[in-house]
């Protein structure tokens, strides 16, 4: 995972003191300068606490936009959702659920770890996969590492057609699911190594079986990686991330 967690210096009980005070110093401020009063008001006057219910309103919406600009900011410096959540009490999950796509939608790409060398063209991805979920976490998983041109695909013959149109960009990388409709990965594999022009493409098998005939007939089909799916998301995460690492930015690829 790029970047470095954030370790505060202080503990959760002691930064929520310190900003409950520093939040409620600045509304009763603003709420002075709303009223335009010389003195507070008396005490059975409401207009007083109107006014702070309407300047902590604000301040409300204010910080969640803050939120969204510092989310988006740790985004592009190479944090993951993993760090942005921890860094706000929250899941992998919430961080998610509260700014989704906050990779795929940014306007500059995540920086990529300081040991990496960024490539010159964005790495070129095929993802056979007929899960949405799972394509969804794949592609995710792999965008907070840097720029990936990923096309998606349900089964094997939709992927031989891609790779055969002509001018389709070459993958550098193909993440196989095994078990799809008309096509499964076991027959699309063994379609691939046996292909001239598509065999030296790396194949990463990507999968829930852990079924030793799944695991030998991949290899016997000459597969070059086969990963079991964790069922955990952060380790479904890293399990991709160490794929993309190796094939991407470790391993040589042969030239097109």
């Amino acid at each position: 995972m790029p970047g470095k967690d954030f370790v505060p210096r202080s503990t959760p009980q002691e930064t929520a003191t310190l900003a409950h005070a520093a939040v409620r110093r600045l509304a009763r401020h603003l709420a002075h300068r709303l009223l335009e009063a010389p003195s507070p008001p008396p005490p059975d006057d409401p207009a007083h606490a109107l006014a702070l219910l309407h300047v902590l309103d604000h301040l409300k919406q204010a910080t969640e936009r803050l939120q969204q600009e510092a989310a988006v900011a740790a985004a592009r410096a190479g944090a993951g959702y993993p760090q942005i959540g921890a860094a706000c009490g929250m899941t992998r999950q919430g961080a998610r659920r509260r700014w989704p796509g906050l990779f795929n939608h940014s306007t500059e790409k995540p920086t990529e770890h300081p040991t990496m060398t960024s490539p010159i063209r964005p790495f070129d991805v095929l993802l056979v996969e007929d899960d949405i979920a799972d394509a969804m976490l794949i592609e995710e998983a792999l965008s907070e590492r840097g720029a990936r041109n990923l096309v998606q695909v349900t089964d094997g013959v939709a992927a031989l057609e891609h790779l055969r149109t002509p001018g389709t960009p070459r993958p550098d990388l193909i993440v196989l699911d095994l078990n799809m409709p008309r096509m499964n990965g076991r027959d699309l594999l063994k379609v691939l190594k046996s292909d001239d022009d598509l065999q030296t493409i790396p194949v990463v098998v990507l999968t829930t079986s852990t079924a030793p005939d799944d695991v030998t007939g991949a290899y016997s089909s000459h597969a070059n990686a086969y990963v079991t799916k964790p069922v955990n998301l952060e380790e479904f995460e890293q399990a991709v991330q160490s794929i993309d690492a190796f094939y991407l930015d470790t391993a040589t690829r042969p030239r097109p």
